[in-house]
């Protein structure tokens, strides 16, 4: 170092969750191999395929993703949440628009998407601007789900403060029964969206560290462009 370089900051982590976490492996088990030049010219019939591929390598819950927003400074915000669909339209997700990720995205209406999938050392990121469903759509999304899932819609204010653990379960409990007694009943604030990608990329880990990204970028015609990129 020189004179001016300033000295590493030493870590205050304990030493036995550093050697914990150095100790750490990943891709130890063969990985699917993948040949980019045989990827299809839209990246969501890729990605239909490498999903079907993590749930065949039962990868746990290969559902689940990673949502990135943006709050009001600017600031970024994720969180993990359940992929609900992947069409020609993009990537669906739900969720309440009252909540923080619903404000969010109402006032900058664009998202990261990730997922994950260490079974076969793979990731998908997405990004794009993000467009809200019709009522109509939201109601069929939350109605399609599980008894459970429209209770969950049903409890409390999402995103806000809850006195205590017991209040919650109060109205947790009471939201089960009325999701129970009344099936078809509406949660007016749940909303479905869309990410509609400008960009997606894929993502192949390789255990000599040559990991394959490929990534496609949407074109003004609508078509794709396909880019290899350096890991």
């Amino acid at each position: 170092m020189t004179d001016d370089t300033p000295a590493p900051h030493p870590s205050s982590a304990p030493r036995h969750f550093r050697d914990l976490l150095h100790a750490q492996r990943v891709w130890d088990a063969g990985l699917p191999s993948f040949d980019p030049a045989s990827a299809p010219a839209a990246p969501v019939p890729l990605f239909h395929s490498w999903f079907a591929e993590a749930v065949a390598a039962g990868q746990a819950e290969p559902h689940t993703m990673s949502l990135a927003t943006a709050d009001a400074e600017g600031l970024p915000d994720v969180r993990t949440l359940m992929l609900h669909d992947a069409d020609e339209r993009g990537w669906h997700f739900a969720t309440h628009a009252t909540s923080a990720k619903g404000r969010q995205l109402a006032a900058r209406p664009c998202a990261a998407l990730g997922f994950y999938w260490p079974a076969q050392g793979r990731q998908v990121r997405v990004r794009g601007p993000v467009v809200r469903c019709t009522p109509a759509e939201s109601h069929a999304d939350l109605h399609a789900r599980s008894t459970g899932a429209l209770a969950a819609a049903l409890t409390g204010a999402q995103s806000e403060v809850v006195d205590s653990v017991a209040e919650l379960h109060r109205a947790a409990d009471a939201a089960w029964d009325r999701a129970r007694a009344e099936p078809d009943t509406e949660a007016p604030t749940w909303a479905r969206y869309v990410v509609e990608p400008a960009e997606a990329e894929f993502f192949q880990g390789d255990a000599r560290r040559r990991h394959i990204r490929l990534r496609y970028r949407r074109q003004e015609d609508g078509g794709w462009a396909r880019e290899l990129l350096w890991p």
